[in-house]
Formats: structure tokens, sequence, C-alpha cells
């Protein structure tokens, strides 16, 4: 605990190996200065958000595009900064968590760039937070290598993939580290501890702070995000525009504010990202009650060829390279299988995919294993050839509107018992996964994350809400949604054996799924029950 003048820093986690290096009382301060400076915004936007869920859930005020922005969409004079060094080619990135076996591995793996995720890929314990933190700091100073347990040792190679850092959303805390009681943000924390040691030193070897922002609803939230960048800069004497940040557009809201998101952040804007599988979520938290129109079919049904998400794919393009920023298409979280058929259909649907989205103007596109690097690159080296990207793919073409963005209906497909399964295990397996420290976890030849895990179990809910029928003509009920659960509880719990946390898994899905609400397990009170201090 460290007192200042006019506030308290207090760390609860334990301070172990050389978490010290990283939790300096300069660090602290620096958290402390952006957490006072940005909590009251932050909070106020947070509620903003929550209006604006409970809007769009009652249909009281339909989403639409701004027309008190109209006049930014409409400008075509403005672009945002000139591509930084380090990004101007991103014809493939690999995503993952930052623990030291991924750091290595993904920085050797061929790609372009790697998203060091404290996010979606990472389980957010205390020790995983502060330990990525580490392993990044090495890692930008050549200081870091793996062992394997058999003894191979790897090292960093001399052309590894720019780092882009994905620090947590607005919406969750770092409880373990407080300022006069309150948990700081966790995004500040997860954007304050690595800019500040690493952003002179990431500058010196001639790249800079690049950043992935995830979970934002709004141009109101880029805005905030754009003021910290400008603190940050101005705390430490980085020259202003250094950072360099890429949006994710994950929710349906945000969908509708690309051209003022760019705009907010202009003058650290790098490009957006399709983050396909939070969209699919957002869809479904924001309309899961508006009947059988939203009513989405089995996961593996809705791919990125329905066309409300060819709209939401197709605006995105157009809209960055009106922008001059980069196009980001979304994960391949199919990962190499030790069976050769089924490795054979992976490879297929990821090459399948990445064509689409190299034929459709993206710049580059998210793979989720390194055996699946060269894939993504063989598609767009075929597109690009000899240039580093396709913004002067201007996609004059494309003409979205609001009512194909909502087309959900438009997905077709079907609900069966087999998706409701696969749902729930997927759900179980994750949770447990993700409640014993791993936030990434390959199940069934998927590396399926917080996004995937979340769509499960909100399908689930909004199946049983809406009384869809399978196959068969079968309502899915509450009843027989618990009967599922049970089968598949066993399923896994004969297979997994002992030592895991499937116990716990259970209940949390039966209070997001199975309630009459349908919060985030992230954001529950088994959030707070599970992932205590000592982890």
């Amino acid at each position: 605990m460290v007192d200042r003048l006019n506030y308290r820093i207090e760390v609860t986690g334990p301070v172990e190996g050389r978490f010290a290096e990283i939790l300096t009382p300069a660090a602290l301060d620096f958290l402390a200065k952006l957490d006072n400076t940005f909590a009251g915004r932050r909070r106020e936007l947070l509620d903003a958000r929550r209006v604006r869920r409970e809007e769009l859930q009652s249909g009281e005020k339909p989403l639409g595009f701004l027309p008190e922005t109209r006049r930014i969409r409409d400008d075509e004079s403005w672009h945002v900064a000139p591509t930084a060094p380090g990004l101007e080619d991103r014809r493939v990135e690999i995503t993952g968590p930052t623990d030291r076996k991924m750091t290595v591995n993904a920085l050797n793996s061929g790609a372009k760039v790697w998203l060091a995720d404290f996010e979606d890929a990472t389980s957010p314990t205390w020790h995983n937070v502060i330990d990525g933190q580490i392993n990044l700091y090495d890692a930008i100073r050549r200081n870091i290598d793996f062992t394997t347990e058999a003894g191979k040792r790897y090292t960093i190679g001399d052309e590894p993939a720019t780092i882009v850092a994905r620090p947590r959303g607005w919406h969750l805390v770092e409880k373990h580290i407080r300022i006069d009681g309150r948990p700081v943000s966790a995004s500040l924390v997860d954007f304050g501890l690595f800019f500040f040691h690493n952003a002179r030193q990431l500058l010196a070897r001639g790249v800079g702070p690049y950043f992935y922002l995830p979970k934002l609803e709004n141009h109101l939230e880029a805005r905030l995000w754009n003021d910290v960048f400008l603190l940050a800069q101005r705390e430490l004497g980085i020259p202003r525009g250094t950072i360099r940040a890429t949006v994710l557009i994950e929710t349906i809201t945000a969908a509708f504010e690309m051209d003022e998101i760019l705009y907010e952040l202009r003058e650290h804007a790098a490009g957006l990202n399709a983050g396909r599988w939070d969209y699919i979520f957002s869809m479904i938290k924001n309309f899961a009650a508006h009947g059988a129109d939203f009513v989405l079919p089995d996961r593996a049904q809705v791919t990125m060829t329905v066309p409300f998400m060819r709209a939401y794919t197709e605006l995105l393009v157009r809209t960055c390279h009106r922008r001059r920023a980069h196009a980001i298409g979304g994960m391949a979280a199919f990962i190499p299988s030790k069976d050769p058929s089924v490795n054979a259909t992976a490879v297929e649907k990821v090459r399948a995919d990445k064509e689409r989205e190299a034929g459709d103007g993206f710049d580059g596109s998210w793979v989720a294993h390194p055996g699946l690097v060269p894939v993504c690159r063989e598609v767009f080296d075929g597109v690009l050839g000899g240039w580093p990207n396709q913004l002067g793919k201007l996609r004059d073409d494309v003409h979205v509107t609001a009512e194909d963005l909502l087309d959900v209906a438009s997905a077709g497909g079907e609900v069966t018992e087999a998706g409701v399964r696969a749902n729930i295990n997927v759900a179980l397996r994750y949770v447990d996964a993700w409640l014993r420290g791993t936030g990434a976890a390959a199940i069934h030849n998927l590396m399926e994350d917080a996004a995937t895990a979340e769509i499960a179990r909100c399908q689930i809910w909004q199946w049983i809400r809406n009384g869809t029928k399978l196959e068969d003509g079968t309502a899915l009920t509450r009843e027989l949604a618990v009967e599922f659960l049970d089968d598949e509880l066993a399923s896994v719990r004969a297979e997994l054996g002992t030592g895991n946390r499937l116990d716990d898994a259970y209940e949390i899905f039966t209070e997001t799924a199975l309630g009459e609400k349908l919060p985030s397990f992230l954001t529950t009170g088994a959030y707070a029950r599970y992932l205590t201090d000592a982890r």
C-alpha cells in the first residue's frame, strides 16, 4: 500500500516473483493518474450503455445510424493517421494469451502481428494479468525464452511479429489494485502497465505502443480512449500521435458508428477488426427478447456468408478504406488436428474463409494457431502480391442500410438437438478451463474463448425464452435444457476425470443461461466467488 498526498494506492494481490518489477511505485502512480482522471467518465459511459441496452431490448428506441453525426459520415475529407512502423503489412495476425509459451510461439509464428491478449483469451487471474506484463516486458527487450518439459528451448527469432496488446474492456475492473478503496478499471491497468514500461523501448526499436480496443459500443467510448492516449503520452513525454489503436467492431451498436469511432481516434487510429464472435453475441444479447425474427440457428450455421454478417463486414471494409485505415478480418478458430481427415477439412474451411475476406478487400486476417499462419499468408499473398495492403480497394459498390445490419432472419437455418447439446458442452468445458486459469481452450478442434462461451449460453437462453422448436418439432423448454445439461455434464466429467471445476461451471451455466435474466458470466456473482484473490 502506498499513500500519496491525495490518494491511497493499494495492491491486494500477492506481489511474488518478479511482480515488483511491474508494480513499481512510479507505474502505480501512472495508473492512479489515469484512473483518477477518467473514472467518472467511464462510469457515466457504462451507465449510458445500460440505458441503451434497455431501450434496445424493450424496442423503445430502434437502432440506426446517428442523425447527429451524419456530417462525419458524409465528409470525405478526413482520414486517420498515416500507417505506423510495423503495421504497414498486416496480412496475417495471430491471437493468443500472454503466457510465456504463447509469447515465444506467437512472435516466431511467421505472422506479421501478434495480438497479445489480456482480454477474451486470458482468464483474468491476478497471476495471469501480471505475469503477462512480465512476458511482454521481456519479449520487447528480446530477453525471453521457453523450455518444454522435454527440454527443448525456444527463443525469439530475427523477425518477430509486431506486438499489439489488447487490454480488457471498459466494463471490467481489476479488483487487486485499488485507489482509495475502489477497484481500478481493468482497461487502464492493462493499457497503463504496458505503456508505462514499454513505450520508450518500443520506439527505440523502431515501432511503437500499439493496441487493440475491445467491446466498444459507441464513438463516445472511443473518445474516452483517445483522451487516455493523449494524457498517457503527455505524462511520459511521448510524442502526441505515437500510439496506434485498432478497434474491434464486435457489438451491433458499434457497427452503426464505424466512421464516428475512427473519427474520434483519427490521430491514433490504425484500423478496424471484424470481431465476429462477440458481434453475434451482441446481436443475441440486445435482441434476445424480440421474437422469432431475431432467433439465430445453431452456432455452427451462423457463418460469415449469411446476409446480415456479410453486410457488417463489407461495410467495415468500405468504411476503413475511405478513411485510409486497415480492415482486419475475423478469427479462424480452427486448430490443427492429429486426425488427417479432420485437419484437411478444417484447413479448407479456413482457406475458404480467408479467400472470401481477401476478395472482399480486407488487408489481413486472424488465426488462433501457428499452424494456420501459412494458410492465411498464402491466401493474402495471392491477392496482395507485392503490395502490403488493399487500402486502394475502396468498395464504392457497397451500400449497407440499417435494415441490412439487423436482418437476423436472413441467416435461415434451424436449431437442432445436436446444436443445443454442443453449446452446453462447449460452455461447460470452457468455463471449467477459465476457472482453472486458461482463457483460450482447445475444444472439439476449435480454439474457444470467452466470446464463444458467451454465444453458447446466450443462445440457450434465447431459444428457451422463445420456445424455439428443434428439428423434430419439440420445443426447447427449461426442463429439456436441464436434461441436456445433466447429460453433457456427466459426459464431460467422465472424460475429464477429477481435478476440474465442472460443478462450478454447471452452476455458472445455470445462473447465466437458464435464469430469468441474461447476465454475462464474467460479471455475475460467480466471477467474485470463483476467481478468488489467491488465484
